[in-house]
Parts: structure tokens; C-alpha cells; sequence
């Protein structure tokens, strides 16, 4: 059984929302959007419709889930609030719900620690005791699916035929299959209640048998999901599961690998609702599970007023930019250069797919650490700039909120020439210098490079090669002037070990920023 669509009418916040998922509503839905946007709500919905089957171990007020009830308009705060009038869910059979049809978890389910001191009778899983009654209850169903475990593994031993190591690798073998494909932990024993271990056991490399308690947050969230998944799927094979956050307390790696697995674990005849703004079930949902999923993007529109649709993305790529720039949200900036600039240089990466263009490498080290969303990349020789412009247009286009720039060598331009090429085209840059050794050779450099390495700077030996250091060319005497600062290496290491002393204190770091920086600035070598 699969949802089709929900409307919800004057439910928590929303006034009247209509999800519409089609007429082959597929087995994944991801909820995605920033906090407060309505996610959570869709699944106190669910739980709602569930009470009618059901009932309720712990229900809230009806104030938590009447938006009349808080109404600006005093006559509407008097209309009593109709759970089967607020929520209105329809599957893609047209047949009735039942105690199955739905099982949500809600993002509160940390369980920081086990201690089962009796076996106790546990009822029909169905009943669903333990079940939170709202998306801001506390899931605590670990224990009881533990107590569930136990049981099985008691029934075996009473009614069974199995050994004790074929009871413990059918009951144990399943779960660490999938555990082992998320993370490097294995439950090792289900521990021992009459000996006062009434908790899961595990091993990880050279460690074994440390309690559950030793895990770290997000080993625990992953137990907490596949052991709940693994002890209810038998029960739940018609059911729509809702998880909520499901990625708390998990990097990115982890995540993926998580959803990935429990897609698995549910039934085809089921679905999985999950709410999520993490990169990690995005990328899942984009690649690996992107012909079972559909992806309602709550970060479109304000929802919660009037009357109002949603409908799946098409999953375009502007669709999923945007929805990956909503759960990055400000990290962008850190992890995504905001300005590219292409350079002159070898433009083919080395065999680890990482940068060997010298100017590249250079300009990179000098600024990215004052300039961390600033990134150069080398795009070959001169030979390139003639059709660069046209690319660049397009690339900002493509590349939205990125600055995409050019920046040449100025070689042997006279002044008036490096201006025509600035004013032509405002992603243009060009050194106000020859080339990037004109800066690196500079005096200010070398010295400070010397002095580091205590060694003394041959100032006279230099001077008497070097006749203008700005516009000079400079690489037919670079051997000349490595012998200058005593460097015994090659001549590209010398360069990038100079690179180190271009400090933002320096009058060169201030010069090479500026005509990088600021285009504008017509300066000329005086």
C-alpha cells in the first residue's frame, strides 16, 4: 500500500494543504525543506489517522494540532477540532486503513543506554505500545525491540531445532549483514539478563563483547533503525513507515549507506516517508535511489497559508541545486569557492585528478588562507583567452552565485595594450607584472626566504642578473637566482617554496591582490 495524497485543513500550521503524489505514487517520499517548514507535521498526520485503529498511548491536546485554535478571528477559535475533518489521507488501493498501515519514528529516539533486567511477556506488535504519540515524543522502542529479540531467541531454545551458534547466527546474522555494510561494528551477543547484561553486546577490530552503552550517538541511531526495522518488517508488510530526521547524529558517508539499507529492508509492498535536509540522503535519493523516490521540496513556497499544492520536483538539475543549497545553507560558502579563476598553466590534472599548473599552485597557496572561497585553475596558455570569454558567460550561468574570472600573464604588453585587454571584458585580469616569477623573485621575497632558512642573500650577485624585476623575463636566469638563496632543488620546488613568504604583509601579497582583485585599478610600472 502506497499514499496518493493528503489534505490537510486547518492542521498544526498549515490552512489547507493538498501533497499529491499521483496516481503511481512511488516507494520513497523524502520530505525535504529547513527547520519549520512543515515536515514533522506531515507525520503527526499520519499518527492522527492511526489513532482511529489504534487509539492513543499518549495523545496531545487538541490545541497541538488545531491551527484554529490559535486564529486571530474569535469565532473560529469556538470550532472544535475534527480529526478525521483536519486529516484526509488516501492510498493508491482506495481500500480502508488498518493497526498496519502506518509506523512512524519520530527524531527523538536517542537511547543512551540497555539494561534489561527480566524477559517479559511483550504484546502483539501491532498494538504498538511503545510508539511516540507525536513528532516531539521520545521514541524509546530500542528496549522493547531487544526484549523482542530476546524472546525469539528464548522461543528457539523451547521450541526449536537449532544449535546455540545457529540460533545466534540466525538471529544476529541478518542484522550484522546490514550494520556491517553501514558501519564497522558488529553485535558480537544479546548479552546476559539473568547475569545482570541485559544489553547488546558488540565487537569492532581488535575490541569485543563492549556494551551498547560504549557506542558513540550515531553507532546507536544505527542499531536503534536497523534493529527496529529488522524485528517489525515481518508484522508491518503493508505499511507506510515514516521516519523522521532519520540521519541524526551521522556524517555524510553514513547517512547514504543508512538509507540505502533501510530501502532494502522495507517491503516493496510498503513505503517510506522520511523527512531530511542532510547531503547524504539527498545524494542517495539523486543517484542510487533516484527511480524509487519522489521529492516533495517544502523550501519552494510558503505552505502554511491559503490554499496550496505540493507536488514532487521533476528532479531537474535547477531543482536539485536549489535543494541542496537549502540543506547546505551557509556551508557553501566554506566548502564551494565562490570566485573561480582561470590561469595560465598545464591544464590536465595529474592521475589523482588534482592540480599540476604551476601558476595555479602558486596563486592558490599564497591566497587560501586570507581568501578561502577564492579558487585558480589552470586552463593551458594564451592560446585559450581567444575563446575563454564566450565560456566564461556560460559557466556563471551554469555555476550560480560563482564568480568565474580569466587572469593572464601580462608577457611583453606595453601599458596601453594591458588596458584594452582590461576594459574589453569585465571577468578579465591580467598581471600588472610579467608573469608570476616576477613576483616571486622580487627582493622583498627572496630575503625573507633566506632568512628563514639562514642562509645568507647574495644581494649583489642578483642585482648584477636581475635589471627591472617587474617586467624583466626572468626564466632564462631562474637558475641564476636559485643560486642566489643557496637552493640546491629544482626549479619548481624553489618556485613553490617561495610561495610560502608572499604574506599578506608583504608589499608583493598587496600588489598581486590588487591587480587581481581590483580590475579597476589601471596601474602602470612607473
Amino acid at each position: 500500500m502506497k499514499i496518493r495524497k493528503v489534505r490537510l485543513k486547518n492542521f498544526k500550521r498549515f490552512d489547507d494543504l493538498t501533497i499529491d503524489l499521483g496516481d503511481n505514487p512511488k516507494k520513497i517520499v523524502a520530505l525535504v525543506g529547513p527547520n519549520g517548514c512543515g515536515k514533522s507535521s506531515i507525520f503527526d498526520a499520519f499518527e492522527e489517522k492511526l489513532k482511529n485503529y489504534k487509539g492513543a498511548h499518549r495523545n496531545p491536546p487538541p490545541n497541538f494540532f488545531s491551527k484554529l485554535y490559535y486564529s486571530i478571528l474569535p469565532d473560529k477559535k469556538s470550532e472544535a477540532y475534527n480529526r478525521n475533518e483536519a486529516v484526509q489521507i488516501e492510498n493508491n488501493e482506495g481500500r480502508e486503513f488498518d493497526k498496519k498501515s502506518f509506523y512512524v519514528r519520530s527524531p527523538y529516539r536517542f537511547t543512551p543506554s540497555l539494561n534489561v533486567t527480566s524477559i517479559t511477556s511483550q504484546p502483539d506488535a501491532l498494538e504498538d505500545v511503545s510508539r511516540p504519540g507525536s513528532s516531539i515524543d521520545i521514541d524509546g522502542r530500542l528496549k522493547e525491540n531487544y526484549e523482542r529479540l530476546l524472546g525469539q531467541a528464548w522461543n528457539e531454545y523451547q521450541y526449536g531445532s537449532k544449535s546455540g551458534p545457529k540460533m545466534r547466527a540466525k538471529l544476529l546474522g541478518h542484522i550484522n549483514d546490514i550494520i556491517s555494510k553501514i558501519l564497522d561494528i558488529r553485535i558480537s551477543n544479546l548479552g546476559d539478563v539473568i547475569g545482570g547484561k541485559g544489553q547488546l553486546y558488540f565487537e569492532k577490530e581488535s575490541s569485543k563483547d563492549f556494551p551498547f552503552e560504549n557506542l558513540s550517538s550515531g553507532e546507536k541511531e544505527v542499531v536503534d533503525i536497523i534493529i527496529d526495522l529488522v524485528v517489525k518488517t515481518p508484522t508491518y508488510n503493508d505499511t507506510v513507515f515514516c521516519i523522521d530526521e532519520p540521519e541524526l547524529h551521522l556524517n555524510t558517508a553514513i547517512q547514504r549507506k543508512l538509507l540505502i539499507e533501510v530501502e532494502k529492508l522495507i517491503p516493496d509492498t510498503c513505503q517510506l516517508w522520511v523527512a531530511t535536509h542532510s547531503v547524504g540522503f539527498l545524494r542517495a535519493l539523486q543517484e542510487e535511489l533516484r527511480e524509487k523516490s519522489q521529492v516533495l521540496d517544502f523550501s519552494r513556497h510558503d505552505y502554511f497559508n491559503k490554499i496550496q499544492k505540493i507536488e514532487p520536483i521533476r528532479m531537474t538539475r535547477g531543482d536539485w541545486r536549489r535543494i541542496f543549497q537549502t540543506a547546505l545553507e551557509d556551508i557553501t560558502g566554506l566548502v564551494s569557492p565562490r570566485v573561480i579563476i582561470y590561469c595560465e598553466g598545464k591544464p590536465q590534472p595529474n592521475d589523482s585528478g588534482e592540480e599540476q599548473g604551476l601558476d595555479a599552485l602558486v596563486y592558490n597557496q599564497i591566497f587560501e588562507e586570507k581568501l578561502h572561497d577564492v579558487l585558480f585553475i589552470s586552463s593551458g596558455g594564451t592560446d585559450v583567452s581567444s575563446n575563454l570569454s564566450l565560456a566564461l558567460a556560460i559557466l556563471s550561468k551554469a555555476f550560480n552565485g560563482v564568480n568565474i574570472m580569466q587572469l593572464r600573464d601580462r608577457d611583453g604588453l606595453s601599458d596601453t595594450k594591458r588596458k584594452d585587454f582590461l576594459d574589453k571584458d569585465s571577468h578579465r585580469r591580467i598581471l600588472l607584472r610579467r608573469e608570476i616569477e616576477n613576483y616571486l623573485f622580487d627582493k622583498e621575497v627572496l630575503k625573507l626566504f633566506c632568512l628563514a632558512r639562514n642562509v645568507t642573500f647574495n644581494e649583489h650577485k642578483y642585482d648584477s642578473v636581475v635589471d627591472g624585476v617587474e617586467l624583466q623575463d626572468l626564466k632564462p636566469i631562474q637558475q641564476k637566482i636559485k643560486e642566489v638563496c643557496s637552493f640546491k632543488g629544482n626549479i619548481e620546488e624553489f618556485k613553490l617554496k617561495l610561495t610560502g613568504f608572499v604574506l599578506p604583509k608583504t608589499n608583493i601579497y598587496k600588489e598581486l591582490k590588487e591587480c587581481i582583485f581590483l580590475p579597476k585599478e589601471k596601474k602602470q610600472i612607473s
